[in-house]
């Protein structure tokens, strides 16, 4: 495996981390914004941006429509979008410090299922870090 998806995990952990204290600001306080219209606005842009992607790398959708995987997608768009919803409404009635770090446990979660449910390797340093990041939101989040 080449390391070619590193730069695109570490802009995602970047932009990622930027996510939770904005939608903080922006939904609690004087002249909030409500979690639901946040989600739809801040999505939005992200549809907009996908397409951008989509045009300017020349693919095309339609034909990718009739995959047999395209199951996959729907499942995860749904999943995808209770989670953002929940995330946002979260953060406008919690802390940032607790909230995220509580998000943040799926990537253990999604460890262990890439394990248990695609098999990929799982070795005692993959233990460990499970351990620890549990450990870490558990500490960060004053659970």
């Amino acid at each position: 495996m080449n390391g070619t998806y590193l730069p695109y995990a570490l802009l995602a952990m970047g932009a990622y981390a930027l996510v939770s204290p904005l939608m903080r600001v922006a939904t609690t306080g004087p002249d909030a914004v409500p979690s639901d219209v946040a989600v739809v606005v801040s999505n939005g842009l992200l549809v907009v941006m996908a397409l951008s992607v989509l045009a300017y790398t020349d693919q095309g959708v339609v034909a990718h429509l009739s995959s047999p995987k395209m199951g996959y997608v729907l499942a995860a768009g749904v999943f995808l979008g209770v989670g953002i919803l929940a995330l946002y409404r979260s953060l406008s009635l919690g802390p940032v410090s607790v909230v995220t770090p509580i998000f943040a446990t799926f990537l253990v979660f999604s460890s262990m299922i890439g394990v248990l449910a695609l098999g990929e390797e799982f070795t005692a340093r993959k233990a460990v870090g499970i351990l620890f990041a549990v450990f870490a939101v558990y500490l960060v989040s004053g659970a």
